[in-house]
């Protein structure tokens, strides 16, 4: 599977094609080319849903609520804004809808949006801004709505 793609990113090195989503086989892969410049391509996995422990609940928060939670699909560095000095691009009470970007990782060189897989409303932000972030880790809570 990996030659067949880098077999298709090397014929379209030379179009004017700027941007390629492939799922296949439960893996989804998104890349951005970046005419002038050479660039890494880094698989992305699906976030998955889970329960939050009572625990790790804000206070005032049931034990009951489930909320979906975001995981960093790689490993890399969190950035809550597109270029130093903008606006997040969600807070904490935001409402967000399914494709809208919630932060980037930066992983090898390449900022890598990461994207709501679900509508809602984001609860807790996990991770401080320019944190490094390891595969797995929670990075968001959104209540599904």
């Amino acid at each position: 599977m990996i030659e067949k793609v880098k077999e298709l990113l090397k014929s379209l090195e030379n179009s004017s094609v700027e941007e390629l989503e492939l799922e296949s086989e439960g893996l989804k892969l998104k890349v951005k080319f970046s005419r002038g410049s050479t660039r890494e391509v880094v698989p992305v996995e699906e976030p998955k849903k889970e329960e939050i422990p009572a625990e790790k609940l804000e206070e005032g928060e049931k034990e009951e609520n489930k909320y979906y939670v975001v995981e960093a699909p790689m490993v890399g560095t969190f950035y809550r804004a597109p270029a130093p000095g903008a606006e997040p691009f969600v807070k904490e009470g935001d409402r967000v809808e399914k494709g809208q970007v919630l932060c980037i990782i930066e992983a090898l060189k390449v900022m890598n949006e990461i994207e709501s897989e679900v509508s809602g409303i984001v609860r807790k932000v996990l991770v401080e801004n320019g944190q490094p972030v390891e595969y797995g880790q929670p990075l968001f809570y959104i209540e599904t709505t």
